[in-house]
């Protein structure tokens, strides 16, 4: 067969593969936006230009023989490549568009990139965003995201990262409580206090604390001149036991019970924000940084792929302005 009669017949290998992945010509026809007529006359056509039987055809279903089914196999990738190159051609207009498909932790998703989201689909009419709030961390290529959302410690090389900021963990409480049981000095004083906390294995709960000290001392230089200060700093570390009435594995659900001064919450600051500077949660012991129990990074991460639409170009660079701050309290800390 000649070049000019097998160009004549991508449109119907097209149309094989369509049927191939729908299973009926009803179906077919209906996402290709054809008559079930014109779908059957174009497999007919490409049949007899083939010279053997390409479907089987019974009274309940329709599947591809084994030359048909090695037809769409080997003609598949290249429509895949078409699809994918006409994509790049019409985002050269400048105009993002299509879905994307994000997935973000639940809490993280509720309290800081929900409330973002108008802003960008607004500047973007013809992107719309698909979100899965989940805390299981998905398989972006196996499950078809364009982009996750992770508060992670590193980022898995597994996929193109960016970093959106650094988090940290804050301890708080309302005012209410901290002035019924007294205002912690020391990590040692949460002794005596109901802490909410983040159940991580059936041991114990665990709250681990650091605090950089400077310490300063003279030396002598070795030229002409007084003795020079020089400084220097050590880590004080505290690890210590806590319990309470209340743990959850959800730091929204825990930020809530603080609210209704059930007692001293650990929190990311994400979670602990909107409440801080709305003033009806303070920060506790903000001389320390605690570690251990809430990652301190957050990442966006995309699939390694060859093209990459604008629309999740423009999303990631949004997300990086859009938290490129962090989460800053920005309130007086509570003191006595």
């Amino acid at each position: 067969m000649d070049i000019e009669k097998i160009e004549g017949l991508w449109t119907h290998l097209h149309w094989l593969a369509m049927l191939a992945e729908q299973g009926s010509y009803t179906a077919a026809a209906a996402r290709l936006g054809v008559s079930k007529a014109a779908m059957s006359q174009r497999i007919s056509e490409l049949e007899r230009a083939a010279g053997i039987s390409l479907v089987q055809r019974t009274t309940r279903s329709v599947r591809l023989t084994e030359a048909g089914q090695r037809l769409v196999e080997n003609t598949r990738h290249h429509y895949e490549q078409i699809a994918a190159s006409f994509a790049s051609v019409r985002e050269l207009a400048g105009v993002a568009r299509g879905l994307l498909r994000v997935t973000a932790p639940v809490a993280f998703a509720r309290q800081q990139l929900v409330p973002r989201l108008p802003a960008f689909l607004r500047a973007n009419p013809e992107v719309r965003v698909q979100l899965e709030v989940s805390d299981r961390l998905v398989s972006l290529a196996a499950e078809g995201f364009d982009l996750a959302i992770r508060h992670s410690a590193d980022a898995p090389d597994t996929c193109v990262a960016w970093k959106l900021c650094e988090t940290r963990s804050v301890i708080v409480a309302t005012r209410a409580y901290l002035r019924r049981r007294g205002t912690p000095k020391a990590p040692a004083d949460l002794a005596g206090h109901d802490c909410l906390f983040y159940p991580r294995s059936t041991g114990p709960a665990m709250w681990s604390f650091e605090r950089r000290a400077q310490r300063r001392a003279a030396t002598k230089t070795q030229t002409k001149g007084a003795s020079k200060p020089a400084a220097s700093q050590a880590a004080e570390t505290i690890a210590l036991p806590v319990s309470g009435p209340f743990c959850a594995n959800n730091s929204e659900t825990l930020r809530d019970a603080a609210l209704d001064n059930l007692g001293i919450a650990l929190l990311p600051d994400f979670t602990a924000q909107a409440a801080v500077r709305a003033g009806k949660l303070v920060e506790v012991l903000p001389e320390w940084r605690i570690t251990g129990t809430f990652a301190d990074q957050l990442y966006v991460l995309r699939p390694y792929t060859s093209h990459v639409p604008r629309a999740v170009s423009l999303f990631v660079n949004y997300l990086r302005e859009s938290f490129a701050e962090g989460f800053p309290l920005s309130l007086p800390t509570w003191r006595h």
